[in-house]
């Protein structure tokens, strides 16, 4: 079959602040889209080693279970001075999607360490009923805010500082955000290779 993209894609999460920046990149492009977790999909175990592994295992789940063509991210914050931590454990490092408590805990256990650069690194998996999948991956480097800014964003976005800004995610537009994002770095590229020839 051709590996196109058809008018209506399932993006397999369950995490509206992601569902949000999906519809904002992808809008121009004619596509609807709606969330596995609107679809009342189990979330899947995220078994993987990789960010790749783990965004490809989302996808591909979503597609077999939908039919449909699926996208899923795995993304994460990776932070120098805790050797990469928590990385692909980002979500899991959460209350219960409460984030708060991640957040003290990377400035707790940075403490005195002058290291405070950080990135966030987005990869999205592109898969097809058939299995057939692609991925791209996008990263924004930057610095830990040694407290919480901003209510705005979702996840880490409160203690994320962009390099060459002064505000953390949180404190910024989401069109401002979603302009030099990790997944908007990834979404560029994945809308180059499948999307762009859909724009009127």
């Amino acid at each position: 079959m051709p590996h196109t993209i058809p008018d209506r894609i399932v993006i397999a999460t369950h995490n509206q602040g992601k569902l949000r920046e999906f519809q904002a990149l992808l809008a121009p492009y004619g596509c609807a889209l709606i969330s596995s977790g609107q679809m009342g999909l189990a979330a899947p175990d995220e078994t993987g080693s990789t960010f790749a592994e783990n965004a490809i295992l989302k996808a591909r789940i979503a597609a077999q279970e939908t039919g449909m063509v699926a996208l899923a991210d795995d993304s994460g914050l990776c932070v120098s001075a805790l050797d990469g931590s928590p990385g692909i454990y980002s979500a899991r490092w959460s209350d219960n999607g409460d984030f708060y408590p991640a957040m003290e805990r990377i400035n707790r256990e940075i403490g005195a360490n002058p290291d405070r650069a950080a990135h966030f690194i987005t990869v999205l998996a592109l898969c097809w009923p058939d299995g057939y999948h692609e991925t791209v991956a996008g990263r924004v480097d930057g610095t830990i805010a040694p407290a919480p800014r901003g209510t705005g964003g979702h996840g880490y976005d409160p203690i994320f500082v962009p390099n060459g800004d002064t505000r953390t995610f949180a404190e910024m537009h989401d069109d401002e955000k979603n302009a030099i994002s990790h997944r908007a770095v990834a979404a560029r590229i994945l809308v180059e290779k499948f999307f762009a020839h859909r724009k009127s």
